[in-house]
């Protein structure tokens, strides 16, 4: 029997508009992806299966024990606290250092290796060499979210919740702990928008939202591959349906005005007659009664299949997914083919990586490297948001930086108003035009970011920096996927596909490296920077 069930569960966001509507779904056994758009409840549905939050109303029911690894999952204390060790391990110590205390030995139990499984659990996500003594707070994004999985595989639950566990994971460290999951037994549902690990799960958990805003899910078995299958076949069959319709509908109008044809030439021959008197007195009122009450009961049936028709059309369109293609001309960021762009020479980041590197022309460059190496430092040591610890930076050009987290202000800022601080010159109407281009018009673009979707977000932080005057000729991306659903991804493409200027990448995504163009890539490492064609 599965570990995780929903049964008629609903669930409201106070405030807003969007609610989990009468889901009941079994999860089935093995690795399950929870997908979804941006901000439609993937992170909510796992806090509600962990017993977090309670519903409005129905059931998450979680049969056995149950692990729950949230986005972010730590941030103080010790890596031998994280993994529910430190009594153990401390009460080790002191019998190590003599200590005949039996509340020490009934501590350490039959844990006596507890501190080799412990470094054996942790070698298995790739993380070697972590000592217990260690502080949270040292170890980067992704190690957090590592340890906080190896604790919860520790305690071999039969149910693992798991909230974008490999975002900010280098490639051979995400495929190492895609490779845990994959094998362990029970059931893991993963909030995930990474298609490394969307190829590799059993079944998949479709978060979708109808224009009424309410929340369903559906179950689809296999992997990305089969999802991108079924809703092509969705799409085509959408596309069916709205071609029926439209032809349904041009009959109907035809068969209608061919009726109000017909009808008016019987009413102008039924005159004519009169007229000349072939009918006379009641006779002719029943004969004209008797059309007109015909007349009008087949008006009335032609008019009752031309309205079901055009129901049926609107229908039909509404299910046509919108185009939400970003669209938008760059001139201005336009770079010339040998134009410089970036010189660095000997430079010394605060982390103590030296690099030579240099910009030329149009180029797009991925940086690459192991978690920790350093890659975010150096593209802001770069731009000039770090100081340098020694060498030279000379920017030829102007730079927009799309960071880790977008970077936007205030949840209570609106769409037009992040854009026009990046562009204080340009009119509003002119923005307001521009951000169209971007997919936001109408009430979008004056609701707060706080009430925008994860999608929209993406497009008002991109439309911040290519719309920011001066026009950028160098972008910076550090890590843009990240928590970005497979929707955002295209349109992130999409502008990227219209930017004229250089580019500097770091993703650990080899899905949306391939598809932006690469020319060369650094690869940074103890040794500096390895600068490389593609």
């Amino acid at each position: 029997m599965s570990a995780l069930h929903l049964s008629r569960l609903t669930y409201s966001w106070p405030g807003s508009p969007r609610r989990i509507h009468d889901i009941t779904l079994t999860v089935p056994d093995g690795l399950v992806a929870l997908v979804g758009r941006n901000g439609i409840g993937k992170s909510t549905v796992l806090r509600l299966l962990a017993g977090q939050i309670p519903p409005d109303s129905g059931a998450a029911e979680a049969r056995g024990s149950v692990a729950y690894v949230p986005q972010q999952p730590l941030r103080s204390g010790t890596v031998a606290g994280a993994l529910g060790i430190g009594e153990t391990l401390a009460a080790l110590r002191r019998i190590e250092a003599g200590s005949v205390d039996p509340r020490d030995y009934d501590a350490v139990g039959d844990d006596w290796d507890v501190e080799a499984t412990a470094a054996v659990a942790l070698e298995g996500l790739g993380l070697r060499g972590l000592t217990p003594e260690r502080t949270v707070a040292t170890l980067s994004g992704g190690e957090r979210t590592l340890l906080a999985i190896a604790a919860a595989l520790r305690t071999s639950p039969d149910a693992l919740l798991l909230d974008e566990p490999t975002n900010n994971l280098d490639e051979p460290t995400a495929e190492r702990a895609i490779g845990r999951l994959a094998s362990r037994a029970g059931t893991t549902l993963v909030a995930t928008h990474d298609p490394r690990l969307l190829r590799r799960v059993d079944a998949i958990v479709e978060l979708v939202e109808d224009d009424e805003r309410r929340v369903s899910a559906r179950l689809v078995g296999g992997g990305l591959d089969t999802l991108e299958e079924v809703r092509a076949e969705e799409s085509a069959a959408a596309e069916r349906r709205l071609t029926s319709a439209a032809s349904r509908l041009a009959r109907e109008t035809a068969d209608a005005r061919a009726h109000r044809e017909g009808a008016s030439a019987k009413e102008r021959y039924g005159r004519k007659q009169r007229e000349t008197r072939r009918f006379i007195g009641g006779a002719a009122d029943a004969k004209r009664n008797q059309a007109e009450s015909t007349a009008g009961r087949t008006s009335a049936l032609h008019a009752a299949r031309q309205e079901e028709a055009a129901d049926a059309l609107a229908e039909a369109k509404a299910a046509i997914p919108r185009d939400r293609r970003i669209v938008v001309d760059l001139p201005d960021t336009e770079v010339r083919a040998r134009q410089r762009v970036l010189d660095a020479r000997g430079l010394v980041t605060r982390t103590g990586l030296v690099a030579d590197a240099s910009v030329m022309g149009p180029e797009r460059i991925a940086v690459l490297g192991p978690n920790g190496v350093g890659k975010t430092t150096l593209l802001e040591t770069l731009i000039g948001l770090r100081p340098i610890s020694g060498g030279e930076v000379e920017r030829h050009v102007p730079a927009g930086y799309l960071p880790q987290g977008l970077g936007l202000p205030g949840d209570a800022v609106t769409a037009l108003e992040a854009v026009a601080v990046a562009a204080p010159d340009r009119p509003v109407g002119e923005l307001r035009d521009q951000l169209g281009r971007f997919q936001l018009r109408g009430s979008r673009v004056e609701a707060t970011l706080g009430t925008l979707s994860g999608g929209e977000r993406l497009r008002v932080a991109l439309a911040r920096v290519l719309l920011a005057e001066p026009a950028p000729r160098l972008l910076v991306l550090d890590e843009p996927t990240n928590d970005l659903d497979l929707d955002s991804r295209e349109r992130l493409l999409e502008a990227l596909g219209e930017f004229r200027g250089a580019v500097l990448l770091v993703s650990h995504d080899p899905e949306f490296r391939a598809s932006a163009g690469l020319t060369r890539t650094w690869t940074l490492g103890a040794g500096g920077l390895v600068d490389a064609a593609v």
